[in-house]
């Protein structure tokens, strides 16, 4: 009975760890987000480039940041500052596919950090940013894990 328990414990332990796992996350060799700083977007107003002397794991992937100060806010909350749908372009995931980004193509709409695939889409996707995340947030769970 016993060893049934602790077997069942540790089956919780990895599906919970598993579960915890989000979602691919969008990277080329300069790390996620084509290296990035995802918090410079919420505090500096604007895309900043990482630094690779300050980079943190996450999710599978290397985030890099421009300062020690915001690679301590990720590490606080990852969850508030990556951007949506692994940081790939939100308006392709609302077409129902995976695309890369420019990290010069960005929104944030209600706290939450939007990427688009270059500044035409952006225009695209501004023009009806909330039906878009809706159709995104429906379709991501379905296209996250396809190549």
């Amino acid at each position: 009975m016993k060893k049934a328990f602790l077997m069942l414990s540790l089956l919780l332990v990895i599906g919970v760890s598993l579960k915890a796992q989000l979602s691919p996350t969008f990277q080329t060799t300069d790390g996620a987000i084509r290296g990035y700083d995802p918090v410079a977007y919420f505090v500096s107003g604007k895309p900043v480039k990482g630094n690779k002397a300050f980079t943190y794991e996450w999710n599978g992937a290397d985030w890099n940041f421009a300062n020690s100060q915001n690679l301590a806010a990720f590490k606080k909350s990852p969850e508030e500052y990556a951007p949506q749908y692994g940081g790939y372009c939100a308006y392709g995931t609302a077409d129902g596919h995976k695309a890369p980004i420019d990290p010069e193509a960005w929104t944030i709409v209600s706290g939450k950090l939007y990427l688009n695939y270059d500044k035409n889409v952006k225009a695209l996707w501004t023009k009806d940013q909330q039906g878009l995340i809706k159709k995104a947030d429906r379709n991501w769970p379905i296209i996250k894990d396809k190549k």
